[in-house]
């Protein structure tokens, strides 16, 4: 027999308590007793659109952050030049999250404020993307849509309070920040001080009021950890649009589901590929899309807007999706027409800041995603849309 090297005995020891442990949490905690099944015939987005269209998938759980938002207009927060962080510097800040931080917020309200009247330019209408959603709600299939936006844009675009789960808070109502006092405030109420410049104000105590937004130093809704127990246990899809997945709590919602249910990615990059603790230890940890050992998750590059067309064409849903973002875009400008310039406006997208985890910006080969039909349709339906957009903003120019 060969000789043990020093370094082959340490690996065999550092594996030899790995399983213990890894066995030890199985026991006790009952940790990795399910054993990972393939669902989807194949890791792309057809593989994804068969398992819909089958027996299998009932319950669609849908996670969205900042990025199904900025083709409406809405900037996100991290892109190097446009992102919002990276143009606050007129606002005197500290740092530039300390916009959106609550000890911050309560003794300088005014860059807060000028910030959400300066993001206010028009009228924001909902994306492709939020109408994918409400595709989904329409046939069925929609148990919750869970979003780190603040812009309201899911509400727009026929989703109810039911459908929701606003992780981070919404700007739909306010609230007066002296806990003695708690006023409910509407949005219109809301929209009316910030364009009026004032700083808004209690009408009973006369403290600041604040819209129902998580700021850094708050905690999240109830309703979030409420939901996330009784929805996560029933996915049969999970499907992660337009997020860096860098927000904790809501980044670790991915690790929520079954093992067994497939994760579809719409994002410009890949994200959420993190090794955590529960990973190294085998319970699935990030997500994993390129290894051997990948058999749930699908990852789709490019626009939200440009993925749910690709899957909408592939579901057969194309033409409906196309005809309700058209419909719903014209009753919107009619609306926004008749009641001036300001009226039905939407709010500012803001995903609550950041834990880091790691993310990849690996490409990866997707069928439908290079230069095919379906890539040149969705161009032109993209197209189309931005044109109506645009129009709408210089008829309020007007």
């Amino acid at each position: 027999a060969l000789p043990i090297s020093d370094e082959e005995s340490s690996a065999a020891s550092g594996e030899t308590e790995m399983d213990f442990l890894r066995n030890l949490l199985s026991r006790t905690l009952g940790l990795g007793s399910e054993k990972p099944e393939k669902v989807l015939d194949e890791l792309t987005l057809e593989g994804v659109a068969r398992f819909m269209q089958s027996e299998k998938c009932k319950n669609v759980v849908c996670m969205v952050g900042a990025g199904v938002s900025t083709s409406a207009g809405i900037p996100d927060f991290r892109s190097p030049g446009s992102g919002l962080y990276s143009n606050l510097q007129k606002y005197n800040l500290p740092y530039p999250e300390a916009i959106f931080e609550i000890g911050y917020f309560k003794q300088n309200p005014e860059p807060f404020f000028a910030l959400a009247k300066a993001l206010y330019p028009g009228k924001f209408k909902p994306t492709v993307c939020h109408y994918f959603l409400r595709l989904l709600k329409e046939k069925n299939l929609l148990l919750r849509c869970y979003t780190q936006n603040i812009d309201t844009l899911e509400r727009v675009a026929g989703l109810t309070e039911e459908d929701l789960v606003e992780a981070h808070g919404t700007f739909f109502t306010s609230h007066c920040v002296s806990i003695l006092c708690k006023k409910e405030y509407t949005l219109s109420w809301m929209k009316e001080k910030i364009f009026s410049d004032l700083t808004p104000k209690c009408d009973k105590c006369n403290s600041l009021v604040k819209p129902d937004i998580v700021f850094f130093g708050e905690s999240l809704p109830s309703r979030f950890f409420t939901a996330v127990k009784s929805d996560f246990p029933t996915v049969d899809l999970l499907i992660i649009m337009g997020t860096s997945l860098q927000v904790q709590p809501f980044a670790s919602l991915v690790n929520k589901v079954n093992t067994n249910t497939p994760r579809l990615l719409i994002n410009k990059e890949k994200t959420g590929e993190g090794e955590s603790f529960m990973g190294m230890l085998g319970f699935g940890g990030g997500m994993d899309f390129d290894s051997e050992k990948a058999y749930r998750d699908v990852a789709w590059l490019g626009s939200c807007d440009e993925g749910c067309l690709a899957l909408a064409e592939l579901l057969g849903w194309k033409k409906e999706l196309e005809q309700l973002v058209q419909q719903e875009h014209t009753a919107i400008d009619a609306k926004s027409d008749a009641d001036g310039p300001t009226a039905g406006a939407c709010t500012p997208v803001m995903e609550e800041s950041s834990n880091s985890m790691g993310k990849s910006t690996q490409k990866m080969k997707n069928p439908r995603n290079d230069g095919s039909p379906v890539k040149e349709k969705t161009k032109q339906v993209l197209e189309e849309t931005n044109t109506t957009n645009m129009e709408g903003s210089r008829r309020k120019e007007e």
